[in-house]
C-alpha cells in the first residue's frame, strides 16, 4: 500500500489569511489520518514578491495551529540546479522548444485575438513542426522555453472533490516554462516537486484547477503518473466576496492577536468546507480520526465570525485555568497592568472565561482585579446611599470577624446584614463592587471578595 504524501505549498507573498492556512489543515489532516507524510514547501520563485517576513508569518501561523511538517520547508529557489537538470531531459526527448516571441508581439496578437472575439493565447509560432519552417531566431534575444502541450486529445482526471474533470488540449497553448534568464515558472517546478517528493495527493484551492491539466500534460511528458488532485472551492468573506487582503482578510497570527484559542481556529476551519455529520465542536483528535476527502464540500464556504467567536467561547470554557492566565496576561501587560500583588490570575480568569468570546475579553474584565478602583461619579450617587453606607460598614466588621475567608463564609456574612438593615442584595452588593473593584458588573460577589482577599477587601470597604 502506497503511503500518503501531501504537501502545503504556499507562496511567500504576503501574509497567510483563513483560506489560504485551510490548505495546509486538510492535507496535514489527511496525512496525520493516513498516519502518511506532511511536506511544507514554500515556492519564492516570484523574486520580486517574496520576502523571509512572508515566510516567517507562514511558519508562525502553522506552528501556532499546531500544524507540524514531516519534511521540510523546502525552498523552491534552492532547487534550481534540480530544475535544470529536468528542462535538459524535456529539450533532448523533444518536449520543449525556445521561443522569441517578444511581450510586445505577443500582446499585440492577444489584442488581436480578441477583436475577432476569440480566447487570447499563443499561437505556436515558434513550435517545431515537421515540414514547418521556423522564422530566423533574432539576434541577441533571449528566448523562453515553452512546453510542446498535445495538440489533440483531452486531459481527463477524477478530482476527489469535484468529480470528473476533462479539459480539451485545444483549450491549452504551449505554457512557458522557462523564463529568458533561465528561471523555470511555477507549473514546471510544482511538478518537478512534487514527483521528486512523492506526493501522492495535492489538496489545493480550486483557483489551481486550471493549472491541472498542464501539470498533468507535464507529468506524462516525464512519463510519471501525477497525483489525486482535491481542489477545495473557495471561501468567502463576510460579505460573500473572495477572501484576500484587500477584502479586509485577517492574517491568522493576527487571531491570535485578538485573543483567539489555537484550537478554536483549528476546529472552526476545519468545518468551513468539511463535516462529520453534525459535529461542531470536536478536538484535532477528532478531527484528524474523521476526516477524509468525500466529506469535504463542493459549494464555497463562506466565513462567519459570530460563529467562530461561539467556537472560541466554548473551547474558553473548557481551558485550563493555569494555561488560560498565562495567554492573558500578556493581554493586560499591554494594557499596562500589573498582576503583580494580585489575585491569582488562574482564579480570576476562571470567574470570567465561561462569558467571555476571546482572551482579550478575558483580559478586559479581569483587570479591574489589578487596577486601584476608580468607581464613577454617576454609579457612586446612585447606590452609595446614606443607608448603603451604614450596611457596608457593618458588612466590614462581619468580614473582618470571620475565622475563615471562603465564599462559603462571606456569603452568610452578607446575608446577615442584609437582614439587620431590611435590605435586598443589589443594594448592597452594587456599592460593595464599586468600592473594591470600581464597577457594578462582576461575576459573584463572594467569589470576587474571595479571590481579592481579606486584606485588599477590607481596605477598599474602609475597614
Amino acid at each position: 500500500m502506497t503511503t500518503v504524501r501531501t504537501r502545503f505549498a504556499p507562496s511567500p507573498t504576503g501574509f497567510i489569511h483563513l483560506g489560504n492556512i485551510r490548505s495546509a489543515l486538510y492535507p496535514w489532516a489527511f496525512a496525520r489520518h493516513n498516519k502518511g507524510t506532511f511536506v511544507l514547501r514554500i515556492e519564492d520563485t516570484d523574486l520580486e514578491r517574496s520576502t523571509p517576513e512572508a515566510v516567517q508569518v507562514i511558519l508562525e501561523g502553522m506552528e501556532w495551529l499546531g500544524l507540524d511538517y514531516d519534511e521540510g520547508p523546502f525552498y523552491q529557489m534552492q532547487r534550481m540546479d534540480r530544475y535544470r537538470e529536468v528542462l535538459e531531459h524535456l529539450k533532448t526527448a523533444g518536449h520543449v522548444y525556445p521561443c522569441y516571441m517578444s511581450v510586445e508581439e505577443l500582446d499585440e496578437l492577444r489584442e488581436q485575438q480578441r477583436a475577432r472575439g476569440e480566447k487570447p493565447r499563443y499561437d505556436g509560432r515558434w513550435r517545431p513542426e515537421p515540414g514547418k519552417v521556423l522564422p530566423e531566431p533574432p539576434a541577441g534575444v533571449q528566448p523562453v522555453l515553452r512546453f510542446k502541450n498535445p495538440l489533440s486529445g483531452s486531459v481527463v482526471w477524477e478530482d476527489a472533490v469535484k468529480g470528473r474533470i476533462e479539459i480539451s488540449n485545444e483549450e491549452l497553448d504551449d505554457l512557458v516554462i522557462a523564463r529568458p534568464d533561465g528561471t523555470p515558472t511555477y507549473n514546471f517546478c510544482v511538478v518537478v516537486d512534487d514527483l521528486d517528493m512523492d506526493i501522492t495527493h495535492v489538496i489545493r484551492g480550486d483557483d489551481h484547477v486550471n493549472n491541472t491539466p498542464r501539470q498533468i500534460n507535464i507529468f506524462e511528458a516525464l512519463g510519471k503518473q501525477p497525483p489525486v488532485y482535491a481542489h477545495l472551492p473557495t471561501v468567502l468573506n463576510d460579505q460573500g466576496e473572495k477572501m484576500s487582503k484587500r477584502n479586509g482578510a485577517m492574517s491568522v497570527v493576527q487571531y491570535r492577536e485578538e485573543g483567539f484559542l489555537p484550537e478554536a481556529v483549528v476546529n472552526y476551519l476545519a468545518r468551513l468546507g468539511w463535516a462529520h455529520g453534525d459535529a461542531e465542536v470536536f478536538t484535532r483528535e477528532q478531527f484528524v480520526a474523521w476526516f477524509d476527502l468525500e466529506h469535504l464540500g463542493k459549494s464555497p464556504a463562506q466565513h462567519n465570525p459570530e460563529k467562530l467567536l461561539w467556537l472560541n467561547n466554548q473551547y474558553l470554557k473548557q481551558a485550563d485555568n493555569e494555561r488560560l492566565a498565562g495567554l492573558t496576561e500578556p493581554f493586560l501587560q499591554k494594557a499596562g497592568v500589573s498582576i503583580e500583588g494580585g489575585p491569582s490570575l488562574a482564579g480570576v480568569v476562571a470567574l470570567f472565561k465561561d462569558r467571555a468570546n476571546t482572551i482579550k475579553d478575558v483580559a478586559d474584565s479581569a483587570a479591574m482585579f489589578y487596577r486601584k478602583p476608580v468607581p464613577s461619579e454617576a454609579d457612586m450617587t446612585q447606590h452609595m446611599t446614606d443607608a448603603a453606607r451604614a450596611a457596608v460598614k457593618d458588612l466590614a466588621a462581619a468580614l473582618a470577624a470571620l475565622p475563615e475567608w471562603k465564599k462559603e463564609a462571606i456569603s452568610p456574612a452578607f446575608k446577615a446584614t442584609l437582614a439587620q438593615h431590611g435590605m435586598k442584595m443589589p443594594q448592597l452588593a452594587m456599592p460593595v463592587r464599586l468600592l473594591v473593584v470600581g464597577t457594578t458588573h462582576t461575576p459573584a460577589i463572594d467569589a470576587v471578595l474571595e479571590l481579592l482577599g481579606r486584606d485588599a477587601v477590607l481596605a477598599r470597604l474602609g475597614a
